[in-house]
């Protein structure tokens, strides 16, 4: 599938196989089976490294084949049924007190030829009984009352929508998912639908779908047989985890107990409290190496416009902001981080999060805001028809932000529990050791503990959201896709040129958070596989130019080239091994070269050994020509196609603009990797790949 010649590659495949002959016994494909035991079972098993409980309910049954329109419209059925029960977990975990982690439900697939019914809880730690029984009450209210009609409308809402979607983008579907779709058809005997049969029969389906048959599937697929139910949880709650009986006895007392019918709460207010007033475009350019228009509004917001064909209805947008979280105390550090992510959690104006999801039910239309540390903004992405909500949103977020205390007390609820037995994870103490090693107890560069959702503060979280989002004159607003301007200049005037505007001038603080200029070997014991992890790395100072940037990518290239070569293919010791490059130009310019790989325990050595060794032969010899052949082919392909996507030229215009960039850059770049040689490579590899700043982090299991 892709751009071929069908004639040509029909001849290629002729002269490649037409001398294999047919054997006189054709090897018969054998079909794998799973039985149905008809009977229930159970399981509780403990895991050292696990960091939470987990309880599951698995119901199998046969797979059912999917050959008629009948067929299809039942598989309609299942989807429906899977985000409805999503929705009603997705509300529970929004309470101020929410009584699991997570939780969850679904019909899908299993292995072979079954099928299976699930039911998931991830409890809070310690709270088992209570999580299990929680979750099996939402679902005994779904088996007694069933779902509500209006769920049932927004479902089907958003799969109309996503049917919509994939139908307009049909001439702009990657050669993978026909591929996929035709080795489904002839492995697994599934259809193969045109895209335009698929898009007409879901259509035509959709309407047809009864709130009676979506409640119909529990009883269907929720049986007392062929039911398994698995505890697993970490080995020092061993002595913890429940007996069968004493599961049952749980299930037949959620069975016995009162339940009440699910009331759907849907706000009828406007998502906004009052009506923004409209401002102005003050002045236009074009920026004729991007194909763009730079306009500036009248509150000072500056909006880069690139439309584009490259999706039929797709647009894209991204905000930026100078400031972030670099101008606040240590002390404020916790809450100013988490600050965004809360408010997201939160919904906007007059709606909780709730509210907000069913509002936008039927919509593609996904915007949230941001802090980092150098900056704040607005990130998202929506079609022609969701414009308004868009914009909406980003207003909304800039004026009327929220963070309820319900939220904010769920968010830490589940946050806590998920972090409670993070040190049982080999890789958290791994991550720990090695930012402990990089830039010490900086709270800045430290993992999540529960001591640090701890310092998070609700209200100085809401009042560093504000003050970051107060002053829109120096955003810089970057929208790419299939738009042109005279439809999306009312929503700039009335939704963007209408922000508050301080005309602070702000700017980002250079923290100066660096790694150690001299590296380090740093061996960490943790775990019981018999693996080892390693992460060789270097950090430092950086010449950031075009020249510079474009070696350093076939450094990269090159050395992963070698590295699979050695320690994949003749050494046999790793399954996956790779380097990695990155590097930045501001708030200073800086680098970072790592090369990681899993391995035996008694061959990590070994191996890190001939990994420097191959960088050794890089920096005294040049790599092939062969590779950086390679490495240019790769490139300039992968340049032909980064050019017709939206999210690059985003990506691309938008930091551009922070960090002072060349806009005309991108039209340098074949030229630039036509001037890669052997020596180009060899150089930059010399200068940053120097042994004394090289650290070697290796993850062993425990002593024994």
């Amino acid at each position: 599938v892709g751009a071929i010649d069908p004639k040509e590659m029909e001849e290629r495949v002729n002269v490649l196989f037409s001398d294999m002959k047919m054997p006189k016994k054709a090897l018969e494909r054998k079909k794998y089976r799973v039985d149905l035991l008809n009977k229930n079972q159970f399981l509780a098993i403990s895991d050292p490294e696990l960091p939470y409980t987990v309880a599951q309910i698995l119901i199998k049954s046969e797979k059912e084949k999917v050959s008629t329109v009948g067929d299809y419209r039942n598989e309609l059925l299942k989807n429906v049924f899977n985000q409805m029960i999503a929705g009603r977990f997705s509300e529970l975990m929004q309470q101020p007190n929410p009584p699991f982690m997570q939780a969850g439900g679904s019909i899908s697939d299993f292995v072979a030829n079954l099928n299976t019914f699930s039911l998931l809880v991830v409890p809070k730690p310690g709270e088992l009984e209570s999580g299990f029984k929680a979750m099996l009450t939402e679902f005994e209210r779904i088996q007694k009352y069933g779902f509500t009609q209006t769920e049932l409308d927004r479902a089907i809402a958003d799969m109309k929508k996503g049917n919509e979607m994939s139908f307009i983008e049909r001439d702009k579907k990657k050669s993978d998912s026909y591929v996929n779709r035709y080795l489904n058809y002839f492995i697994d005997d599934e259809p193969a639908l045109s895209n335009e049969n698929a898009y007409r029969l879901t259509k035509q389906l959709l309407p047809t779908l009864k709130l009676s048959e979506v409640n119909g599937l529990v009883k269907k697929y929720y049986t007392d047989l062929n039911r398994d139910v698995l505890v697993m949880g970490p080995e020092k709650d061993k002595a913890n985890l429940p007996a069968e009986s004493t599961v049952t006895g749980w299930v037949k007392a959620v069975e016995e107990s009162p339940v009440t019918a699910y009331e759907d709460k849907v706000s009828n207010l406007p998502l906004l409290s009052k009506e923004p007033v409209k401002g102005t475009v003050v002045s236009s350019k074009s920026i004729d190496a991007v194909q763009a228009k730079e306009l500036i509004l009248s509150n000072g917001v500056k909006v880069i416009l690139k439309p584009t064909d490259f999706k039929n209805d797709e647009i894209q947008i991204m905000a930026y902001s100078p400031g972030g979280t670099s101008g606040y105390s240590d002390a404020d550090y916790f809450s100013a981080s988490n600050a965004s992510s809360l408010i997201d959690a939160s919904g906007v104006g007059q709606m909780n999060n709730v509210e907000l999801t069913k509002y936008l039910s039927g919509k593609d239309v996904s915007i949230s805001p941001y802090i980092s540390e150098r900056y704040e903004g607005i990130s998202g992405s929506t079609d022609k028809e969701g414009l308004k909500n868009a914009f909406e949103l980003i207003y909304g977020y800039f004026t009327e932000p929220r963070l309820d205390q319900d939220i904010f007390q769920s968010t830490m609820t589940r946050a806590k529990g998920s972090l409670e037995n993070r040190l049982s994870n080999p890789n958290n103490v791994f991550s720990d050791k090695v930012k402990e090693v990089l830039y010490g107890n900086n709270v800045r560069r430290q993992n999540p503990t529960v001591e640090t959702i701890n310092k998070i503060d609700r209200e100085r979280a809401l009042a560093i959201y504000k003050e970051r989002f107060a002053d829109a004159s120096d955003f810089v607003f970057t929208i790419v896709g299939s738009f042109d301007e005279n439809q999306i200049k009312p929503y700039l005037e009335t939704y963007l040129a209408s922000l508050p505007a301080l005309k602070r001038g702000e700017s980002y603080k250079d923290l100066n958070i660096l790694e150690p200029s001299k590296g380090e070997r740093v061996v960490v014991h943790k775990g019981k596989e018999e693996k080892a992890s390693t992460q060789l790395a270097y950090y430092g100072d950086y010449t950031y130019n075009e020249t510079e940037n474009v070696n350093m990518e076939a450094l990269e290239s090159v050395l992963t080239i070698k590295l699979l070569e050695r320690l994949r293919e003749k050494e046999g010791g790793v399954y996956g091994v790779g380097a990695r490059a990155s590097f930045s130009k501001l708030p200073k310019a800086r680098y970072a070269f790592s090369i990681g790989f899993g391995s035996a325990v008694d061959k990590a050595d070994a191996l890190i050994t001939s990994a420097l060794d191959e960088v050794k032969k890089i920096q005294e010899k040049g790599p092939e020509n062969g590779d950086i052949e390679k490495f240019l082919a790769e490139q300039q392909r992968q340049n032909e196609l980064n050019l017709r996507e939206n999210g690059y030229w985003l990506n691309y215009i938008s930091s551009s603009y922070q960090n002072d960039l060349d806009l005309a850059r991108y039209t340098r770049r074949i030229d630039n990797l036509k001037k890669v040689t052997s020596k180009s490579v060899q150089d930059v590899a010399g200068k940053y790949l120097k042994r004394d700043r090289l650290f070697e982090f290796i993850l062993m299991p425990d002593s024994k």
